[in-house]
């Protein structure tokens, strides 16, 4: 739909519904997520539904992966752009597990999304992908610049390092929902970055 067209009161309704629908999605998945839940969850009325989403259930679920992805990458702001210092890495971390579990959110919505993707829309794994990797590019640019600034030696392979992380968040937050607690993810989180930290230059020793 283009959203040049509605009105600064229907944008806020449409947001609404989007994101009525991924609290809806988190927590009963796509097929558990009816049309008329979504409607009940907003108070909307059908005509009004199909009028922000005419291509129905999948245009939504469409908008609400977008979405979602945009709200994960702002919560790593402004550290997942810099990630060239041990400082800042420790920061992004802090920040990802604070974005999870302040909110409540035990599960990550693009994880969540990505798994049942494949087997409901594939227009919809498109945009899971294409959220999956440019995270996965942002955090190896962070470990090209720990390569480039001479903290650590060309053994990190950025893409290798990068997908272990993404690997270890998505696993740490299945271990963190039934415990309701950080530290299945936070070991997690340490455990994908220990490979980064092995390959740490000692202070003031030359590139090899």
């Amino acid at each position: 739909m283009d959203e040049s067209k509605i009105t600064e009161r229907g944008r806020r309704t449409r947001q609404r519904i989007i994101e009525a629908t991924g609290e809806q999605i988190l927590a009963s998945g796509i097929g558990g997520t009816t049309l008329d839940d979504v409607r009940a969850a907003t108070l909307t009325s059908k005509s009004q539904l199909f009028h922000y989403f005419p291509g129905g259930k999948a245009e939504l679920v469409r908008e609400v992966a977008g979405w979602e992805g945009k709200q994960l990458f702002e919560a790593q702001e402004p550290f997942i752009h810099d990630l060239g210092s041990w400082e800042s890495w420790e920061q992004w971390r802090s920040g990802l597990v604070h974005y999870y579990i302040s909110r409540g959110r035990w599960a990550c919505p693009i994880g969540s999304l990505a798994t049942q993707a494949a087997m409901t829309d594939p227009d919809l794994e498109r945009v899971i992908a294409d959220s999956m990797r440019a995270w996965r590019e942002l955090l190896a640019e962070g470990v090209r610049r720990m390569r480039t600034a001479g903290l650590v030696d060309d053994s990190a392979d950025p893409v290798t390092v990068a997908t272990v992380i993404l690997a270890a968040i998505q696993g740490g937050l299945v271990l963190s929902q039934p415990e309701r607690a950080a530290w299945p993810l936070e070991a997690a989180l340490d455990s994908a970055l220990a490979p980064l930290h092995a390959a740490s230059r000692p202070q003031g020793a030359p590139a090899a």
